[in-house]
């Protein structure tokens, strides 16, 4: 009896699922377990239990980087019923799933995080990582970030990946940082990230953007949230915008998202660094919804006179309450990357400023072409009477050129446009409803 009670205690200790659903108290969950750490170290475990390396309800820092680095393929970081809160910026690892159970916070510590560039979690020149938190959300300060003692940054980010190879981030929240809520950038070693697959995540009240896409190949956003971006420029839902000639913005694409109550724009490629050296651009968002933005709904800017070729292509989208145009195409030359509309609507946009649809040349020293769009089978519903397209020039007149497409128009304007005093090369068909909505005008 007495051997058999001793053999009991001992696998009691050692077994216990990856869960953390062993039978021992929840108290005992906080301390370290030697015994399974030692297990997961020799590579006798594939799966492991974040809180085996302990768990300070203080400061959880030391036990969950242990956890990550430990380098186990699957890391499961359980609910304790308390926030996971961290002092410094969590570093990952490559060739490693980490699941966040349903209710887990990781949250930064208030008075941390005082470097400028320091985000919430890392991953740099990783690959083969994936992170899953439906129900789970981590979480900064961003009203923190904007006084003393923190200095002025936009990069305090919730989660930075530059220079990584296939990474999903599937189901998480992500809140209050200091810049973005998810960062793809570079490093010396690639100056790219690839294979990157975000799904189902949301993003909420970021200071700079809800994603920013620096430099990226492969890259898939779908059914994802931005909401409530503001604190500094572009403040927006979507920001794909490279840094330097040598990246590249290649088969990326964006779908099934919301971008929503954002002090900028919705969705946003802005393309100055690159030339025409750079990699054809290959960009499509789809099937995707702005809703009340503080800017404009979908915007293109900066493809210069010696701008990248390739394509931006938005299909299927709707943008409805925006304060700025629905869609605003400025500084792009008609001769370089096409820009195309394909099935979308705009409704009773620009309640502020603009057009519904936007082209504007403010700087001509980047371009002298303006133009370069199509619109496919568009729609564009407004309660409002001024021209449901428009074209600017800030101190030339060089013209707008190469507009071409179909546009329906619900508007007490019906078809008018103004499209400045030299266009050229425009081929619009505009049908319309105004007054009477049963008659459709050509």
């Amino acid at each position: 009896m007495k051997v058999r009670l001793i053999c009991w205690i001992v696998a009691l200790a050692t077994a216990g699922s990856a869960r953390g659903e062993q039978p021992a108290p929840e108290a005992a969950m906080t301390k370290k377990n030697p015994v399974l750490v030692r297990q997961v170290e020799a590579g006798q475990r594939d799966v492991a239990n974040a809180a085996w390396w302990g768990f300070d309800e203080k400061d959880a820092t030391p036990c969950l980087q242990a956890a990550i680095r430990s380098g186990v393929k699957k890391l499961i970081v359980p609910n304790l019923g308390k926030p996971w809160i961290v002092a410094a910026t969590i570093h990952l690892v490559s060739d490693q799933e980490i699941e966040f159970e349903a209710g887990v916070v990781v949250v930064a510590m208030q008075g941390k995080f005082l470097d400028r560039t320091s985000p919430l979690f890392l991953a740099a020149d990783k690959r083969n990582l994936t992170l899953r938190g439906e129900g789970a959300a981590f979480r900064m300060h961003k009203e923190d970030y904007s006084r003393p003692p923190y200095e002025k940054a936009e990069w305090r980010h919730t989660l930075s990946l530059v220079g990584c190879t296939n990474v999903k981030v599937f189901g998480l929240t992500l809140r209050d940082s200091g810049g973005d809520g998810i960062y793809l950038g570079t490093t010396k070693s690639q100056n790219y990230c690839r294979d990157i697959h975000i799904q189902g995540v949301t993003c909420d009240n970021h200071h700079r953007q809800g994603i920013s896409v620096i430099s990226a190949m492969d890259l898939l956003i779908e059914n994802c949230r931005l909401l409530n971006t503001g604190g500094t420029p572009p403040a927006a839902g979507i920001d794909l915008e490279p840094n330097a000639p040598e990246e590249r913005l290649v088969n990326c694409l964006v779908r099934g998202c919301v971008a929503e109550n954002n002090a900028g724009g919705g969705f946003f490629v802005y393309l100055k660094p690159l030339s025409s050296l750079s990699p054809d651009v290959s960009v499509r968002f789809e099937d995707c919804v702005v809703r009340g933005s503080g800017g404009f709904g979908l915007g293109v800017g900066a493809v210069k006179g010696d701008g990248p070729g390739g394509t931006i292509e938005f299909a299927n989208m709707t943008v409805e309450g925006t304060d700025g145009p629905g869609a605003y195409v400025y500084d792009k030359s008609a001769e370089r990357t096409r820009v195309r509309f394909v099935r979308c609507t705009w409704k009773n946009v620009a309640r502020k400023q603009g057009h519904p649809v936007e082209l504007y040349l403010r700087r001509p020293q980047l371009t002298t072409t303006l133009g370069g769009v199509d619109f496919d089978d568009c729609t564009i519903i407004d309660d409002r009477d001024r021209p449901f397209l428009a074209a600017a020039e800030k101190e030339s007149d060089f013209g707008v050129t190469d507009i071409k497409g179909s546009v329906h128009v619900d508007s007490p304007a019906g078809s008018r446009v103004d499209l400045g005093p030299k266009p050229t090369d425009v081929e619009l068909k505009v049908t319309y409803t105004a007054d009477a909505p049963e008659q459709e005008k050509e």
